[in-house]
């Protein structure tokens, strides 16, 4: 189980893409979430459509719309190129935009559970004691859901250390730019007597994804008991 430089280069990429499409598609989710949640606007059956099309959509067409969007010649890639010369496309940070785009929807769901179960009368008597908008979402709705925004983000990392197809479609698999765990696996797989490579970074694969669920279990059910939430 000793793992070579260039498949220790694998994990540490995939553990930094992870956290930072976690990052990156945090704040959005929970706005989304919120609209999605408390929102009553015309388009927002049509939102609630586009938030979890990643869930339903083949990996692999997703990371051919963000090629197609963010390439050198998309509509969005060719201006960031051109005005702040920021290249996406066969990049770390690309694989991050696709991990996160194929995350997206784990945290929307996890946020938007959380949020259908706080009180509204909690919120309602905080409007009563002149609390604005802002005010009651941060000292009274953002801790009751801060749980499900946890557990959203840890699922998520362990979801996008797992992400294949939009990533390899988008940010291509370049050995210590782009190629995570699941693309090093797969070229492994590839190449004549890979198979030790591949079960051992297979191996490592799988401990991680069920670190990152347990995980996740156990810091949402910690900081709702630190809320004085009770378990179910």
């Amino acid at each position: 189980m000793v793992l070579a430089p260039e498949e220790w280069e694998a994990v540490r990429l995939s553990l930094a893409v992870a956290l930072r499409s976690v990052a990156f598609g945090l704040p959005p989710a929970v706005l989304a979430a919120w609209l999605l949640a408390r929102g009553r606007f015309p388009g927002r059956a049509l939102l609630d459509a586009l938030v979890h099309l990643p869930l339903v959509m083949p990996p692999v067409v997703v990371g051919w719309l963000l090629l197609v969007t963010f390439g050198l010649r998309g509509p969005v890639g060719s201006l960031l190129d051109a005005w702040f010369g920021v290249r996406l496309v066969f990049t770390t940070a690309g694989a991050s935009l696709a991990t996160a785009v194929m995350s997206f929807p784990l945290i929307v769901r996890a946020v938007r559970l959380s949020l259908d179960a706080v009180d509204p009368g909690l919120e309602a008597a905080a409007r009563t004691l002149g609390a604005g908008s802002l005010d009651r979402f941060a000292t009274v709705t953002l801790p009751l859901i801060a749980p499900g925004i946890l557990s959203g983000a840890i699922t998520a990392f362990a979801a996008g250390l797992g992400e294949f197809g939009a990533v390899i479609t988008f940010a291509s698999n370049i050995p210590g730019e782009t190629q995570t765990l699941p693309l090093a696996i797969y070229a492994a797989t590839q190449t004549p007597g890979g198979e030790a490579t591949a079960a051992r970074l297979a191996a490592v694969s799988l401990a991680l994804a069920v670190a990152g669920l347990l995980l996740a279990d156990l810091a949402g059910r910690r900081l709702a008991v630190a809320l004085g939430r009770p378990l179910r």
